[in-house]
């Protein structure tokens, strides 16, 4: 039974929206927890715009399940990975100006940088995973440069409209787990996963762990953290 991370980076974005110390991250990663969350996401960015250094420390004391830290794969980032020592590190593609990330890693074009990236982690016995979109060659370049896990960016499933484009984009999906699978690599996947979307997945086997965020801090404002969470985990024990 695939499991369920929560990223509770949108909780700090309310928060910096007023410049206050409310709500706090860490609280909705407790009650995340006690809803029985296998895992806390959080993103790190460059800007700062959501998560802070002191929410990664305090997390990291704090939480009892794993703590995935999702960075861009910069000398700062490593740092503080290093001194924080999550469960799992996720390297992702960032840019400035984009509201969220927008596509997965290019881990073919970047393959020297990354390689680079994971041996200074895996250094610290901390296990590395590649964001990539569903594209068996960057699966297959992520495995060749010792990646542990890849995460499955769905984000090209979850925002097509037309039913022959939201089939395509899951194929490539099931393509992409499979593949993964094969490689003995951990399968993860997320980005723009909700209530709805989820539901597709049944079957999927070859998926180790779902990371979902936005929605679940979305339907957590209206029914609160601890509702929010079990209904999600409630679907994914159906699938």
């Amino acid at each position: 039974m695939a499991g369920l991370s929560v990223n509770v980076d949108h909780i700090a974005t309310l928060r910096q929206a007023r410049g206050v110390n409310y709500p706090d991250p860490v609280a909705a990663a407790v009650l995340a927890e006690l809803a029985g969350a296998d895992g806390i996401v959080v993103h790190l960015r460059e800007d700062r715009r959501h998560i802070q250094d002191r929410d990664v420390h305090i997390l990291k004391q704090t939480v009892q399940s794993k703590l995935i830290l999702e960075m861009a794969a910069t000398d700062e980032m490593l740092r503080i990975a290093m001194e924080v020592e999550p469960n799992l590190v996720t390297l992702v593609p960032e840019k400035r100006a984009e509201l969220t990330t927008e596509g997965g890693l290019d881990v073919i074009s970047h393959a020297t940088h990354l390689a680079q990236a994971i041996d200074r982690l895996h250094d610290r016995n901390i296990p590395v995973s590649l964001f990539v979109d569903p594209d068996p060659a960057q699966i297959e370049q992520a495995r060749h440069i010792q990646a542990d896990v890849i995460e499955i960016h769905t984000g090209a499933f979850c925002d097509a409209i037309e039913a022959a484009e939201k089939d395509a984009a899951f194929s490539k999906i099931i393509l992409a787990a499979k593949t993964a699978y094969q490689l003995n690599l951990g399968v993860n996947a997320g980005h723009g996963l909700c209530y709805h979307s989820i539901k597709r997945f049944k079957g999927l086997k070859e998926i180790d762990e779902f990371s979902i965020g936005h929605s679940i801090v979305s339907r957590a404002a209206l029914v609160g953290m601890k509702r929010a969470v079990s209904d999600m985990l409630k679907l994914i024990r159906d699938l």
